[in-house]
């Protein structure tokens, strides 16, 4: 059975090393997978969204509103815009983070409130998290993705030794520490109600 996730988020996060990394371990754990950027604009504040596809037999890149098992989202606004992609019984693993995008800092709109709320009252499961907190203690801002990614892992039975083999066949040498320390920061933290 095919098993479908989005990631989420805004051009300069790191969305897309994300996906490699996402790519690169579930290839290794045996599944064909196809990646695939599908909107999305590199310069910095453009949303961006890739879908990682994975299974016995994948035949496209592609998910559709209602088919995404997991969305992770590097921002609170990206999760909302495409929380109709999720399945009835998904899960969206978000960073807390706001990012204004152009509209709001223009003025020409406000940034909608309680959106953790709002998702969880649409039906979705919902792990969020302060990943940008927890990036900083690591090292860089630049680290959310490796928080998110720890976080991801929490949803699936992979051994942690493959999620850091990718890890460092992913991440250029001398980043590899900070992301590490992230990686495991957004795996370990626990939330409130957490056992």
């Amino acid at each position: 059975m095919t098993k479908n996730i989005m990631i989420v988020g805004v051009g300069g996060q790191g969305s897309l090393l994300a996906s490699k990394l996402l790519g690169w371990l579930l290839l290794n754990e045996g599944y064909d997978v196809k990646v695939s950027e599908v909107h999305g604009m590199s310069q910095r504040g453009g949303s961006v969204v890739t879908y990682v596809r994975f299974g016995e037999k994948v035949y496209s890149p592609i998910i559709d509103k209602g088919e995404a098992d997991l969305i992770v989202s590097f921002e609170k606004l990206e999760a909302a815009r495409y929380l109709d992609y999720l399945k009835p019984d998904g899960t969206v693993v978000v960073n807390t983070q706001q990012i204004d995008p152009m509209p709001v800092v223009t003025g020409a709109t406000v940034y909608p409130q309680d959106l953790i709320e709002k998702m969880k009252v649409a039906g979705a499961n919902v792990d969020a998290m302060d990943c940008l907190t927890l990036a900083r203690e690591a090292g860089s801002e630049k680290a959310v993705n490796l928080v998110l990614l720890g976080r991801l892992s929490r949803h699936y039975d992979i051994p942690i030794e493959h999620w850091q083999a990718a890890i460092e066949a992913c991440v250029p040498k001398k980043f590899l520490e900070i992301n590490q320390r992230a990686f495991l920061l957004g795996r370990n933290t626990k939330l409130d109600g957490e056992n």
